[in-house]
């Protein structure tokens, strides 16, 4: 549940008010019950309002999420319309509102919304949708006074549309537990002169910037004994310190390496280099009951721990790999007993970057269910240029939440706010064509895009949407603080997707961890 209206205020135009503007009357019959949530009758038990005198934008047609109909809005001029229905007689509590949309982006304003229920308006934006994928989202509200109004909106620009269908208003409420950031290269930039400012100017603290646009959970990687000192144990309990200090929770994301463990790489840290499959289950078990007893001693127990990073392939390569399932498994139970010896109630979640990819998705956790390694959550990386459309990530997440009775966790996202480069290092996302469609590379399409990911999250059913972690937003570009720990003259391929500008301003983006 949210305090506030659903949508940033840059996000809503004054224009996007006038849908709202001198509603007509309801009737009086409206009931404790959607009618016609399908569209299944045509228009019947739903009313219209246009502002600017296009009701006619509003219409049924052949087409729809499921069944045979979906609800439109479309005109050939610029237009502003509202289709709603008014519920009386309801019992108070929490509701949601849930809508399979599509969207062809760029309008003012398009939104699933609660009115006039008791209190602050709750809305939620729609996608764009490039592909023509269906999409679920949800908004919830808190009814006081027994009525509510549901609503269906759109600003648009002329041949702008999008499509609802699937509407349900049932009793529950949604929202995200984890809006966390990577802070780990923070301690790095700061050493070397990284300055950060609030979104007015103000200068501040990173980690205290974040937390005062909403951010609540922190991770942190960890590994062994990196060439440039950072990233180590010794950092990640002072980083935990900071975080903890804040009231934030803290995600520890152990590599098992010296340095960048990922899907393309899973090396060994140099001092495990030699070690037989047995000696390495103990350095796991040992290494995480380190780092993770260590920050329970100073009063700052980890909330979450990934055992692993984007473990597609495996970890601890070559004896790790998901070729040798059986050995994988007992690296992995290794770290997870590890974690739970420490704190039982810390979570373990296991992570890969495989945010779209179902198929691969299942393959992989139905080999860790049959081989028993315990786990909480599933986390996943999701990057819009890399792993497909939302309504894949959607169709992975409400998959495997069900499939396998966990929570699920985006651990990792991001989307570039310019494709301008900052220092010599050309970035990861550097030319238009990587872009996700309908995800410019400004500030308002970075903070679309999260926005957009974290209302997939939300949406999954059941309350199995635990959040997303925002990868790396203050990694900014100075001089030293590269991607290579052993090359102190590295460069920063990510700058533009941090969530701080060139002159270190806090950007748009940042608003949806309050928001959500």
């Amino acid at each position: 549940m949210y305090g506030t209206t659903r949508t940033a205020a840059a996000a809503v135009t004054a224009a996007a008010g006038l849908v709202l503007a001198g509603l007509p009357a309801t009737t009086a019959t409206a009931a404790a019950t959607l009618t016609n949530a399908g569209f299944e009758s045509g228009a019947t038990g739903w009313s219209t309002y246009s502002a600017t005198g296009r009701n006619s934008a509003s219409f049924t047609e052949a087409g729809g999420a499921s069944g045979t109909t979906r609800l439109s809005h479309w005109s050939s001029s610029a237009y502003a319309v509202e289709t709603y229905q008014y519920l009386s007689g309801l019992t108070d509590g929490t509701y949601t509102l849930s809508a399979r949309v599509r969207s062809s982006g760029g309008q003012n304003a398009a939104y699933i919304a609660l009115r006039n229920c008791g209190g602050a308006e709750q809305r939620t934006d729609l996608p764009p949708t490039a592909n023509g994928a269906w999409i679920r989202i949800v908004t919830s509200v808190k009814v006081t006074g027994g009525q509510c109004t549901v609503s269906l909106n759109s600003d648009a620009h002329a041949g702008e549309w999008a499509n609802f269908d699937d509407i349900t208003f049932t009793r529950g409420t949604t929202g995200l537990a984890v809006k966390g950031g990577d802070l780990s290269t923070l301690p790095k930039n700061e050493a070397h002169g990284a300055a950060y400012r609030y979104a007015n100017g103000t200068s501040g603290d990173a980690m205290t910037v974040l937390k005062s646009a909403g951010m609540n959970y922190v991770r942190l990687k960890v590994w062994v004994n990196p060439a440039d000192g950072y990233n180590n144990k010794a950092k990640v309990l002072a980083m935990a310190k900071r975080a903890k200090a804040q009231g934030m929770k803290v995600l520890v994301d152990f590599h098992y390496s010296d340095t960048w463990a990922d899907p393309g790489k899973q090396y060994k840290p140099a001092a495990w280099s030699s070690h037989t499959y047995e000696q390495l289950r103990k350095d796991v078990y040992d290494h995480t009951h380190d780092v993770l007893g260590a920050l329970k001693a100073q009063g700052t127990t980890a909330d979450m721990v990934q055992i692993g990073n984007e473990l597609n392939g495996g970890m601890l390569w070559e004896e790790g790999r998901t070729s040798n399932w059986p050995q994988l498994a007992g690296l992995l139970t290794s770290g997870a007993n590890a974690a739970k010896a420490v704190s039982p109630a810390t979570q373990v979640a296991l992570h890969l970057a495989k945010g779209g990819d179902n198929e691969g998705t299942r393959w992989w956790f139905d080999q860790a269910v049959a081989y028993k390694v315990p786990f909480d959550v599933i986390a996943l990386s999701y990057y819009g240029y890399w792993h497909g459309p939302l309504s894949g990530l959607q169709a992975n997440l409400d998959d495997v939440a069900a499939r396998y009775g966990k929570p699920v966790l985006v651990a990792e996202t991001a989307y570039a706010h310019t494709l301008a480069d900052d220092d010599f290092l050309e970035n990861n996302v550097a030319t238009a064509d990587i872009l996700a469609p309908g995800y410019p590379a400004t500030p308002a399409g970075q903070a679309a895009n999260l926005r957009d990911v974290m209302n997939v999250v939300e949406a999954v059913p059941g309350g199995r949407g635990l959040g997303v972690v925002y990868w790396e937003p203050a990694w900014t570009a100075v001089t030293g603080s590269g991607w290579d720990p052993a090359d102190p003259a590295s460069g920063n391929a990510w700058e533009n997707q941090a969530l701080f500008d060139y002159d270190g301003r806090l950007l748009p983006a940042a608003n949806w961890f309050r928001h959500r």
